[in-house]
């Protein structure tokens, strides 16, 4: 642990919720902005009672077990939404309080006034342009359903004429379904997407 005026570095979720426990146990309103469940994953994680948003990129529904949790927390009361603008991930609680995640797992504790607002505005601007957990599902249902067999035949460096084939779609089709894809896993280019999809164990 590392600590300076108003700002504390946390090493590992272990640290993380010792430390911090106490601020979720009886929040009244937190905010969460994560590229995947894992980054504020913990089994010890405190319930919580008041407003929870939490925000996600899309490449959490390619993930079976991401996606079973993002659709727990929304049935429990959660508000969930999903957006492919590129997210800081962090938590604010209480509008008081921002935890942001950095490399190697560590997480830095701000409760500088000026600060967390920053942090909270940038959320909430994103969050205002993000979509509902069911309405982004029900949009993209189609590409869930065929995204393994995209990233397979990228993977396989397969010309779009003939993944199309391979598909039996338009190649019209396939090439919106690899766009979107792409923008689903925050990838600017097919061989981001493929690298990107392995970080999240998709192929």
């Amino acid at each position: 642990m590392e600590t300076r005026a108003g700002v504390v570095v946390l090493r590992g979720h272990r640290e993380l919720y010792q430390r911090t426990w106490h601020l979720f146990d009886k929040a009244r309103e937190v905010t969460f902005a994560a590229c995947d469940v894992r980054t504020w994953a913990s089994h010890n994680q405190p319930p919580m009672q008041g407003r929870i948003r939490k925000l996600y990129r899309p490449g959490v529904l390619l993930d079976p077990t991401s996606a079973q949790h993002a659709r727990h927390v929304a049935a429990t009361g959660a508000e969930v939404r999903i957006t492919t603008r590129d997210l800081n991930e962090a938590v604010i609680v209480d509008r008081r309080v921002a935890i942001i995640a950095g490399g190697d797992r560590t997480f830095t504790v701000v409760w500088i006034p000026g600060v967390v607002q920053g942090v909270l505005t940038l959320f909430n601007q994103v969050w205002g342009e993000a979509t509902s957990l069911e309405d982004y599902e029900r949009t993209y249902s189609e590409l869930w359903e065929v995204a393994p067999r995209i990233l397979e035949l990228l993977g396989s460096g397969a010309p779009d004429d003939g993944a199309a084939r391979a598909m039996g779609i338009s190649l019209r089709t396939y090439r919106r379904r690899v766009d979107d894809l792409l923008a689903t896993l925050g990838a600017n280019s097919r061989f981001q997407a493929g690298a990107r999809a392995r970080e999240l164990g998709l192929i």
